[in-house]
């Protein structure tokens, strides 16, 4: 493991992201305090695809919303490109997350009364330098279907449109949680595949939630957390293509 925070090796030549210094996220609750983050601290790098992987209740998913500007922080310093996320005000995080951040969520939250290129449009439009939404949908291996409803679609190919809509945006960050996790096997390669695809021909820097450890093999970097905070590291040596995966 590299002494550099989030096991990245301190000779990296790949421009950093994110910086995550001493994040701490409590909430609450009539019972009392959960510390969902507890003082973690994580670099991430440009053109990464990195796996978050731990039980329920490590912080995986909190980290996620932090890092895309869904929630803030209750300690700690979150760095992007050297920008402090902070100390931005509400206006300021939502411009950050429109221009910047593609997010690929569990559930595929697509409307249902507009076709798959007006869902994806609907997104692109937010974006100064948007894919067009034909390109978008083949690069996930749906041309084909642009003019259906979501509702005549698999729940795979709802899921690849949902990717296609959150990388129509050019985003630099693409942030998943359990992309994979609604979905068999086989279809969840597909999925998988598309993500990949984003962060090979883009460069967009990929984090991955998942509680299934045979994705972190597609990763360059895995990011056990535990208690809300980084447990452990491990960079593989060669990543495994998402067509490559079983479990």
């Amino acid at each position: 493991m590299s002494d550099a925070p989030g096991g990245q090796g301190a000779g990296s030549t790949r421009a950093k992201v994110y910086s995550v210094r001493r994040l701490a996220k409590t909430y609450r609750t009539g019972g009392g305090e959960i510390h969902a983050l507890n003082g973690l601290d994580l670099d991430l790098f440009e053109g990464e695809f990195v796996v978050l992987l731990g039980p329920s209740g490590s912080g995986k998913s909190t980290l996620l919303s932090v890092l895309g500007g869904l929630d803030r922080p209750s300690a700690g310093e979150i760095l992007f490109r050297d920008r402090d996320l902070t100390a931005l005000d509400e206006r300021a995080l939502t411009a950050y997350r429109r221009a910047h951040v593609g997010f690929v969520f569990q559930f595929y939250n697509l409307i249902p009364s507009l076709t798959v290129r007006e869902n994806v449009e609907l997104a692109a439009g937010l974006a100064d330098r948007p894919l067009a939404s034909a390109d978008a949908l083949e690069l996930v291996g749906l041309a084909a279907r642009m003019e259906d409803f979501p509702g005549e679609l698999s729940g795979g190919e709802q899921q690849r449109v949902a990717v296609a809509r959150a990388i129509a945006k050019r985003p630099a960050v693409l942030l998943c949680d359990e992309p994979t996790g609604a979905v068999d096997s086989k279809t969840g390669v597909l999925v998988l595949a598309a993500v990949e695809r984003c962060n090979l021909e883009f460069g967009t820097l990929i984090v991955l939630v998942t509680h299934n450890t045979a994705i972190g093999a597609m990763a360059d970097r895995v990011v056990s957390l535990a208690d809300g905070a980084v447990a452990g590291t491990r960079n593989n040596p060669r990543r495994r293509a998402a067509r490559e995966l079983t479990w």
